[in-house]
């Protein structure tokens, strides 16, 4: 499988590294970047790297769409002439493939995925859309690419990833927040800062594989570890008195929403 990655920004790094990390050959990578710090970045994995999008993608069998959105039409359209019936993933947030198919053509099969930043260590989760026009081998090419920095999940509508969006898109930043809060109620009880950071970490790290490893839900394991009458009910009680999970439900909602809006605003602007 050669790939052409048009953009080599953070994400495209991620998924490259996971690539040759899981037996791709860098000889069969190119990287495409109007940048040349970022080529030069990408160019230390050992790929292929240029300054023209369409010369990548040339002898690819898939290309891979990596750049910010505001800059994708722009990017599709040069593209348009050379992508032929190649498979085109995209990770443009916001950016449907409706848009994407009236700047490529329509039948080029494409593929959406939202995958989130966790993806830069390896341990992210993509939510991927594909098009009628994708074949079942197209559609495990994409899976194969998109797992090498983590899980995958297919979503059957494309409507679907505005709440993949605001789950896990959104998602770490939700638990790097909570890690935040935590970190500073541990210093308001005395305990030195580097402390607070390795309790609070390891304790989130060490909370999520348990979850990972469990066959039971997050509520059974929260009520497994929440004795009546001791330190973690009251906690609890505490959170679930102030409607934490009103605030968690209000919150995703509203990023949900908000995915929706910068995809019809992309679709306006396209």
């Amino acid at each position: 499988m050669k790939l052409a990655f048009l953009g080599s920004g953070n994400i495209a790094r991620a998924i490259i590294g996971g690539l040759i990390n899981h037996g791709a050959r860098p000889s069969d990578i190119t990287a495409a970047d109007p940048v040349q710090a970022a080529l030069d970045e990408v160019a230390k994995l050992g790929v292929n790297t240029t300054t023209d999008n369409s010369a990548a993608i040339r002898q690819a069998d898939v290309v891979l769409i990596s750049v910010k959105p505001n800059i994708v039409q722009a990017l599709a359209s040069e593209i348009a002439p050379t992508v032929g019936d190649r498979l085109v993933v995209s990770v443009a947030a916001g950016i449907t493939t409706r848009s994407l198919a009236s700047w490529l053509g329509d039948n080029v099969p494409i593929v959406r995925c939202m995958p989130n930043t966790p993806a830069l260590v390896q341990s992210g989760i993509t939510g991927l859309f594909a098009t009628p026009g994708v074949a079942d081998e197209q559609r495990a090419l994409a899976q194969e690419v998109l797992s090498s920095v983590g899980s995958c999940i297919w979503v059957d509508e494309e409507s679907v990833l505005d709440a993949v969006t605001a789950v896990s898109g959104s998602g770490p930043a939700y638990f790097f927040y909570i890690m935040e809060v935590m970190v500073s109620a541990a210093r308001e009880l005395g305990l030195p800062e580097d402390m607070a950071h390795k309790l609070v970490l390891e304790t989130a790290l060490g909370a999520a594989r348990m979850a990972a490893a469990s066959d039971e839900a997050p509520e059974a394991l929260r009520l497994n570890v929440t004795s009546p009458g001791g330190t973690t009910e009251a906690a609890l009680d505490t959170l679930m008195d102030n409607n934490l999970n009103d605030i968690f439900s209000k919150a995703v909602a509203k990023a949900y929403h908000r995915s929706i809006a910068l995809a019809a605003e992309a679709e306006a602007k396209g």
